[in-house]
């Protein structure tokens, strides 16, 4: 096949299936360990060819105790290559939960300026549910790909910026964790860390941008994001995973100027950080 431009930013299995063959299409495995209620597919399997996109524990900033932290432009650009990720490369993530890790890789390759780049709706499981093949190995890069990071630094901000936004009545900071833990009641999976949100942030968990493991209609998230059309919306969650889903659904539902927190609560909520927090 020919190569091929990721026509939505959300594909369905049957769209992938159909495209596997495509000569520039990678896809990639971003599964990670969920945290607290969430549960993955015990399966050992792997959509063909797929190829492991760990930013858990390699694709990531190795200088900082934080998890997960977006790596420098140069560090992205060579693990790419390393991956055989060329510049015109067509990339669909996924993960084993459905729609959890994947996005966080898909922010990750927009905001090094990779905007051939998608999500596939519900995942593995999706895939597994249509009937598709799978193999009990992750694919192997044989090709040094051409990759390079062209970075769009205000797709992803830092406490600072946070700040700023929450007295900004032109902003919207938007908590993707759960009620319990938004309020304090629920106690963080992380420890050490301070209960609570930030004062004047909003919460809807992510799990509201879903339905059996997949994103929600379009027309429906249009509805979620109705009362936030006008305002400029940062993204914030445990460590800025969930965070990407709430991207995701933002996008999906027509709005443009979106930010994600990379520090999320695993920054925010350290009592050494000096950041207010309230409960409540």
């Amino acid at each position: 096949m020919a190569n091929i431009v990721v026509p939505y930013s959300l594909v369905s299995a049957q769209w992938l299936k159909e495209n596997l063959r495509a000569e520039n299409l990678i896809v990639l495995d971003a599964s990670m360990k969920p945290v607290g209620n969430v549960v993955a597919s015990q399966a050992v399997a792997y959509i063909p060819g797929s190829l492991r996109f760990d930013f858990d524990n390699d694709i990531r900033e190795h200088n900082t105790p934080l998890p997960h932290m977006m790596p420098t432009p140069e560090f992205f650009a060579e693990e790419m290559r390393k991956l055989g990720v060329n510049k015109d490369s067509a990339i669909v993530a996924y993960d084993n939960v459905g729609v959890y890790a994947s996005p966080r890789a898909w922010w990750m390759f927009r905001a090094m300026g990779h905007d051939n780049a998608a999500v596939l709706d519900g995942g593995l499981p999706a895939w597994m549910n249509a009937g598709y093949e799978t193999s009990s190995t992750l694919g192997v890069s044989s090709l040094r790909g051409d990759f390079a990071s062209h970075p769009r630094p205000e797709l992803i901000v830092d406490s600072q910026a946070v700040l700023h936004a929450l007295g900004d009545s032109a902003y919207s900071v938007v908590d993707a964790r759960s009620a319990g833990r938004f309020t304090g009641q629920e106690k963080e999976p992380r420890e050490g860390l301070r209960g609570g949100h930030m004062p004047g942030a909003v919460n809807l968990p992510f799990s509201e941008t879903q339905v059996n493991g997949a994103m929600k209609a379009p027309s429906l998230l249009r509805e979620m994001f109705a009362p936030y059309q006008n305002k400029k919306l940062i993204f914030s969650c445990g460590s800025g995973v969930t965070a990407c889903i709430l991207a995701l659904a933002a996008e999906q539902a027509g709005l443009s100027d979106l930010a994600v927190y990379d520090g999320s609560w695993a920054e925010w909520g350290l009592p050494s950080s000096g950041l207010p927090v309230v409960e409540g």
